[in-house]
């Protein structure tokens, strides 16, 4: 079985069933998806690194903060030691003389907010710049860190107690004196434990950050608003386990996860703590994922609208191109449109050249087919009046087949070049050339052929054709070609609105013509005249003929369609 042309060798390649063409919004998504995703996925990452520098820029910030302000405290309590230790020593005290003492420290503590307290070795309070001098001697509230004081003989600082003399939450600050006429003595400095809100909130920290400072019984000495108050169990975590941290730590409390500072002191044994629900440490990400994600779909929104747009822009203009293709496969006349796509523009524009193109081929085609039939029906003209004129001047058949083929094959050639040329014309040197040719003698010095450059017509060339190949013919068997020592000069100029031509034949001895006219005769009075509208004249010199042709230049113009050109051939 033969190969199908499908299948045949270089044949055209068969299309795959199983991949229908696609719409071009279908390569646009892609194209938009292409660009989209890498994009939002390293926005992505960028958002995960940014957030990681930001978590360890708040981590940072916060076990910063928790060390100033357990600083702060420090110093406070430093300086309340500081106090102690000084009026330990004044003479006043040293002498028992308790009232003059008392008046001195009430002036100096005045609006500080910080109470100075004796008592005696029974932990009996002897005095308090809480109350006025000589008030009754009660019991004090810390019976235990002052105990401890006298025990050690160094300073105690208290966690969160009672204040036997205020009722309030304070802490205590003991130092023992051991010398003076009432020793032993223990001074202290009692303090309201809210006074230590204004060292924990020194140092701002982020929103939804909380800070506490315990005391050695887990117990909440001072707190920022809204992280627990004041005697309560501080609820995230056993002070036992809590530690100094350089970072931020985990703690999880029923069920919640909460990133927390820490940081103790070794002057109190109090420990701060710093912390915040680990969702508003991961609020920024969210924040940043939830833009991103809005953004996205905003974005992605826009382009599936942008993508709509071109797509219907491409589609109208491919159907537009669908269209001018079609007219220009019907052989209609196509005008380029402005497209909104320069590429399709650019098609379109193609098109309209193609199809102007096809239109100029469509013309020339219908104008060589017109040419064609007025062509044919003047050469059937030509052939049957050489038949005629040959037949009247042969005396045999065989004069008569020999001279009309040499005749016929003159206008072979004559149409050869009219075919090789085509609408441009045919070159007047070639045309006279190729008639010459096969009638010129071994010595070409005796055939002169010169003159300018000029195309000829298609009328024009047949006729001028079949004229040269005469004057060679009748040269050959009556003039300068027939011996061997006669010439031949051909020459042509251009004067003006007139093409002079001169057909000089020039023989010794030579016999004149007889009156008898022949084909060639014709052909040159007749036809040359009568269908180029030329003058023709035979001059008879003494050594040989002259042809002389003035042809009006608007004879032999290839410009001139058939119908102008033929109308007096026809």
């Amino acid at each position: 079985m033969a190969p199908s042309p499908a299948n045949a060798p270089g044949g055209p390649a068969e299309l795959p069933s199983d991949r229908p063409p696609r719409p071009i919004a279908v390569y646009l998504f892609v194209l938009a998806l292409v660009a989209l995703v890498p994009a939002f996925a390293f926005s992505a990452v960028l958002l995960q690194r940014n957030n990681e520098a930001q978590e360890r820029v708040v981590e940072t910030l916060i076990t910063g903060s928790a060390r100033s302000i357990m600083q702060a405290v420090d110093r406070e309590v430093f300086a309340n030691i500081s106090t102690l230790k000084v009026l330990a020593t004044t003479p006043t005290l040293q002498n028992g003389n308790l009232e003059l003492f008392y008046n001195h420290v009430k002036t100096a503590l005045e609006g500080t907010n910080t109470y100075v307290y004796a008592l005696d070795s029974e932990f009996n309070v002897l005095l308090s710049t809480r109350r006025e001098f000589g008030a009754p001697p009660t019991r004090a509230g810390d019976t235990e860190s002052a105990q401890r004081a006298l025990d050690t003989g160094d300073v105690v600082v208290s966690g969160l107690v009672t204040g036997a003399v205020s009722g309030h939450s304070v802490f205590n600050v003991l130092f023992p004196s051991l010398s003076g006429t009432l020793a032993p003595l223990v001074l202290g400095i009692s303090r309201d434990a809210v006074t230590l809100e204004t060292a924990l909130l020194s140092d701002k920290l982020p929103d939804g950050w909380n800070v506490a400072m315990i005391d050695r019984s887990g117990i909440i000495i001072a707190a920022s608003q809204g992280a627990g108050e004041n005697g309560e169990h501080f609820r995230l975590a056993e002070v036992a386990a809590l530690a100094t941290t350089p970072g931020l730590i985990n703690l999880r409390v029923e069920g919640e996860t909460y990133r927390a500072a820490v940081r103790q002191s070794f002057l109190t044994n109090w420990t701060l703590v710093a912390w915040a629900p680990s969702s508003v440490i991961s609020k920024p990400l969210m924040d940043a994922v939830w833009s991103l994600a809005v953004g996205g779909l905003l974005l992605a929104a826009i382009v599936v609208l942008v993508v709509y747009w071109v797509t219907l822009q491409i589609g109208r203009s491919v159907r537009g191109l669908e269209a001018e293709a079609r007219r220009l496969g019907a052989g209609q006349p196509v005008t380029a449109r402005d497209y909104p796509i320069s590429e399709i523009a650019t098609v379109s524009a193609a098109i309209e050249e193609a199809s102007k193109r096809r239109q100029q081929a469509e013309t020339e085609v219908r104008f060589l087919m017109r040419e064609l039939a007025h062509r044919s029906k003047n050469q059937m003209t030509v052939i049957s009046a050489m038949a005629k004129q040959t037949a009247r001047g042969a005396d045999s058949v065989p004069e008569f087949v020999q001279s009309f083929e040499r005749r016929i094959f003159g206008l072979a050639r004559s149409t050869d070049l009219l075919l090789a040329h085509g609408a441009v014309g045919v070159d007047f040197l070639e045309l006279v050339s190729g008639q010459l040719d096969p009638f010129k003698p071994d010595d070409r010095a005796r055939v002169t052929v010169e003159g300018p450059s000029i195309r000829l017509n298609m009328q024009a060339a047949q006729i001028l054709g079949m004229a040269i190949h005469e004057l060679s013919t009748n040269a050959v068997k009556y003039g300068a070609l027939k011996g061997n020592e006669g010439s031949l000069v051909v020459r042509w100029e251009l004067d003006g609105t007139t093409l002079r031509l001169s057909w000089r034949e020039t023989v010794t001895p030579f016999t004149p013509p007889s009156d008898r006219r022949g084909f060639g005769t014709t052909v040159l009075e007749s036809m040359v005249g009568r269908s180029l509208g030329a003058n023709v004249e035979r001059v008879v010199h003494p050594d040989g003929l002259e042809w002389r042709f003035d042809v009006p230049i608007t004879a032999i113009d290839p410009s001139k369609g058939p119908e102008e050109n033929g109308e007096k051939a026809g």
